[in-house]
């Protein structure tokens, strides 16, 4: 394999130290929180102990203050053991990024401390009923009133959302301008008029607690506010490449995992009086696999480089999206069928990982909206 060029020793200290907690701290209990529906929130609290949350937020608001590559490291290394049901990387890597980049000094001294800690837990609720992909079509409303917000609505498909003490909501501020009237409120746990509904149950990801939301005449202090007002839409979008290179690094680093799995099965496994290796199928399809992620990952590398050198464009992150997680599921399910009937089995990893890879095509903007995104900036413009 190509040697990775974007990590220092520094990096790989921290790497071992990462994947030494999660060995310890995760993968025995992994599968009892995928059993209750949520992680346990101690193991929040560990995490924080030990800086894997908020890897990039600045010292003086409570974080490490490291470069994008520890958050990398964090990505690369929960997709390899699959554990899923950390909400980890959306709380430092999506809701901690908005605040540090829109929020008050007020509001980053109140948040990112707690969050950096594990003591708080973040959530981001964009996703609607009837407002996935398209974050034009939010109906959820804020509507100013003197000194507060009135916000009303429902979101659905929250990670972190049953869990989380912090959520940054995307609502109208005004609905007659659509997404230029879009604005993003910072709402807490216990506020009156925020309710969350019931935990949902997912075809994968059953570690991870995914909740709806619902605000009724929540009355939301105008301090509450995340950056200015009908800005959201504007915010959303410039977020929106680093939240999308975020699956496409976990999509490469399961993949690869899934192939590592599958070599060791293949290896033990006999059919026929000798093993499924010994079958020229069983090894010229994982050498085409395991060509297909090295390709990708020398992709996402380069993606990444870019990004630290903030040159990473909405484009090349929609084509890293979509062909990474793509290509994820293609990989874990060519392994799943070489395990055979035991890749049917909950109980080995390459089952999780495959019921749990499917939902990377779907979030983050289906990887249909992907598609479109790349074909706009070809100038290839949908007929209205």
């Amino acid at each position: 394999m190509l040697e990775r060029k974007l990590f220092n020793e520094d990096h790989a200290i921290f790497r071992d130290a990462v994947r030494r907690f999660l060995e310890k701290e995760v993968t025995p209990f992994h599968s009892a929180w995928e059993e209750q529906g949520y992680v346990d929130r101690e193991v929040w609290r560990k995490a924080g102990a030990n800086g894997l949350l908020c890897s990039s937020v600045a010292e003086e608001w409570g974080g490490p203050g490291a470069d994008r590559l520890y958050s990398v490291i964090v990505m690369e290394e929960i997709a390899r053991v699959n554990a899923t049901g950390l909400g980890f990387v959306l709380h430092s890597e999506i809701v901690a990024p908005y605040l540090v980049r829109y929020g008050t000094d007020e509001q980053k001294s109140r948040y990112l401390p707690r969050m950096a800690s594990g003591d708080m837990i973040g959530a981001i609720a964009m996703s609607e009923p009837a407002a996935g992909s398209d974050l034009q079509g939010v109906r959820t409303t804020a509507m100013r009133d003197g000194d507060h917000y009135v916000l009303n609505g429902s979101k659905t498909f929250i990670t972190n959302g049953w869990h989380a003490d912090l959520v940054v909501v995307v609502a109208k501020t005004d609905p007659s301008a659509g997404a230029k009237g879009t604005s993003l409120f910072l709402i807490e746990r216990g506020m009156p008029g925020f309710e969350k509904g019931q935990r949902l149950k997912k075809v994968g990801l059953k570690a991870q607690d995914t909740s709806e939301l619902f605000f009724n005449d929540l009355r939301v202090p105008a301090t509450q506010l995340l950056g200015k007002e009908n800005q959201g839409f504007i915010y959303l979008m410039q977020e929106l490449p680093w939240e999308r290179m975020q699956i496409a690094i976990a999509a490469v680093e399961s993949a690869q995992a899934a192939i590592d799995w599958t070599v060791d099965y293949v290896k033990n496994r006999k059919v026929f009086g000798t093993t499924v290796a010994s079958f020229q199928n069983t090894r010229f399809r994982l050498a085409e696999l395991q060509t297909e992620v090295q390709i990708a990952r020398v992709f996402v590398d380069r993606c990444i480089e870019a990004l630290l050198e903030e040159k990473l464009d909405t484009a090349t992150a929609s084509m890293a999206k979509y062909w990474c997680s793509d290509l994820q599921g293609k990989v874990l399910d060519e392994c799943v069928q070489l395990h055979g009937g035991y890749g049917f089995m909950w109980e080995y990893p390459i089952a999780r990982a495959w019921a749990d890879a499917r939902v990377q095509r779907i979030y983050g903007g289906t990887n249909e909206i992907m598609k479109e995104l790349i074909t706009r900036s070809m100038g290839l413009a949908a007929p209205k």
